[in-house]
């Protein structure tokens, strides 16, 4: 209990360090912002604390089948810390910020070609955007995109060498898939395969689908603007962050389905070899 209520209060204190760091790190923030993040970021980690410390299933899939969500929170994580750093070099240039600026123009600069998702997202800018506007954009969205190619990629690794989830113990999916209901009808394994296709089509789509969102909800609400410094930070780390999430949801509900398959085939041999010795 002791261990439980320890990860769930240092799960909880990331969440408030994750919520926080742009207004912490990003200059000439007002107290009025600061104070609506302080107030997120409180709720966000008492969610994230009854989440943990509970031993009932909650919101969060995967609750005990780590590095699911280690590794995703991580992608995050990094995401809004290095976008932050990335803008606070518009008005506070340092080394740090240089360095971290200059990795994300390149990658910006090399997944810039038409039609890609970094190109979509430049032009779901207005077009009374300015080109240092236009580059901040680019440099923003190159290095979202690189940090959630690299945390699909940590996940295939680990799925491939830690043989996940199976290596972690059993699996318990009422507790690791609270919305998956596996008394809904129809075969277990079969739904699992299609959810998990699901999740990869619509992983593959949203970096397309998100720019031409925002860019068709500029109409009515005004477009994606890089003057609201906050604002332009979650959205393009969420635009990074929700398709790779997704591409590894699918991909954790192919391997819980594959699992489950192969536990069948060993129950259903066992009994073949002992309905034979009998």
């Amino acid at each position: 209990m002791i261990h439980r209520v320890l990860g769930a209060l240092l799960r909880a204190a990331l969440v408030v360090i994750l919520i926080t760091a742009p207004s912490a790190l990003l200059p000439n923030v007002s107290a009025d912002s600061a104070q609506v993040v302080a107030l997120v970021a409180f709720f966000g980690a008492a969610l994230t604390f009854f989440e943990y410390v509970s031993a009932y299933p909650g919101l969060v899939e995967f609750r005990d089948a780590p590095p699911f969500n280690r590794v995703r929170f991580g992608s995050l994580f990094v995401t809004v810390i290095l976008l932050s750093l990335i803008v606070r070099g518009e008005a506070a240039p340092t080394v740090v910020t240089d360095f971290v600026t200059a990795i994300g123009a390149l990658i910006g600069y090399v997944l810039d070609f038409p039609y890609s998702p970094v190109r979509l997202m430049l032009a779901a800018l207005p077009e009374t955007s300015s080109l240092r506007e236009i580059e901040l954009m680019r440099e923003a969205a190159g290095m979202s995109y690189l940090i959630s190619l690299m945390a699909l990629s940590i996940f295939l690794i680990v799925l491939r060498i830690g043989h996940w989830p199976s290596k972690s113990g059993s699996f318990n999916v009422w507790i690791n898939l609270p919305t998956f209901d596996p008394t809904a009808g129809g075969d277990v394994v079969e739904r699992l395969k299609r959810d998990a296709r699901v999740n990869t089509i619509i992983g593959f789509s949203l970096p397309f689908v998100i720019p031409a969102v925002l860019r068709s909800a500029g109409d009515l609400f005004g477009g994606l603007s890089v003057t609201n410094d906050q604002s332009m930070i979650w959205a393009v780390a969420a635009w990074a962050f929700l398709p790779s999430s997704l591409f590894m949801r699918g991909i954790a509900m192919g391997r819980v389905a594959a699992m489950i398959e192969e536990k069948r085939r060993q129950t259903y041999a066992r009994a073949d070899l002992d309905h034979a010795h009998a």
